[in-house]
């Protein structure tokens, strides 16, 4: 992965289209406010980005949610860059739950100022793309006055999904590496991954294959002794346990019945 954190320009330029929160109510700012607020926001992400430098990984995430607490809630892309960014802290601290928390936070953003391409079926217009609605029309207006274009997100776009799926990989685990999979596949589509990173990418698609076999079989298993535990539990009063059941498949219709044996 590249060792650059912003993914933008260093200058942000301000954003129009208002929105405060992730609950979607809005909140206007005067031109003078935002570009008070940004500037400040920038102070703070610089000197979040000479902490990590540095390597001091902690106290780069707290100035980064300084810059999140003081840059305007509308601004998608500018937020999306410091999320990405925190996500890239908690990756150097193996903290990798916190990790996806924050690259999954980044790629909701940028989906709400880019979204991807949705396609309808059906009867009424297979491959049509659906409508765009106005806040999202409004949100794609912000980022082209932003200075911002569509290769800016899907550069962002992969530094995030990179973040999220080395995070999902190295916590392990069937639903994990399937979320892994999943971006990895993704990141596998983008036109926007450099050759190294598009290396990385290939060799995980490569491994994952029976890593996640494993982690379904142990999983199963443990759930499945679990399961073995309760029903003896529940069984054991009456004299029976499970291995009294015996589960038969029928080769003819692929199904399963349970025969009892009371001798076990």
């Amino acid at each position: 992965m590249s060792s650059a954190l912003n993914g933008d320009k260093d200058a942000n330029p301000p954003t129009l289209k208002p929105e405060s929160d992730d609950t979607a109510s809005t909140e206007h700012y005067s031109p003078e406010e935002e570009a008070s607020l940004l500037a400040e926001s920038n102070t703070q992400k610089s000197s979040a980005n000479t902490l990590f430098s540095r390597a001091a990984y902690s106290e780069a995430i707290q100035s980064y949610d300084k810059a999140l607490s003081t840059c305007p809630n509308h601004l998608d892309y500018e937020i999306a860059v410091l999320r990405s960014n925190i996500a890239a802290c908690h990756l150097k601290l193996q903290d990798w739950k916190a990790a996806i928390d924050a690259a999954t936070a980044s790629l909701e953003c940028l989906d709400r100022v880019d979204p991807p391409s949705t396609q309808r079926g059906g009867q009424d217009g297979a491959g049509a793309v659906e409508e765009v609605d106005d806040e999202t029309e409004a949100r794609i207006e912000a980022l082209r006055k932003s200075g911002r274009s569509s290769d800016d997100v899907q550069k962002l776009r992969t530094k995030a999904l990179l973040r999220r799926a080395k995070a999902r990989l190295e916590t392990g685990g069937w639903a994990a590496l399937q979320g892994a999979d999943e971006d990895y596949r993704a990141l596998s589509l983008l036109p926007t991954l450099t050759p190294p990173d598009r290396k990385t990418v290939e060799r995980a698609l490569k491994d994952l294959g029976p890593r996640l076999e494993e982690a379904k079989s142990r999983e199963m298993g443990e759930m499945m002794a679990k399961l073995k535990q309760l029903g003896n539990g529940i069984l054991k009063p009456f004299g029976l346990s499970t291995d009294n059941f015996q589960m038969v498949k029928d080769e003819k219709s692929g199904g399963y019945s349970m025969n009892f044996n009371q001798n076990r």
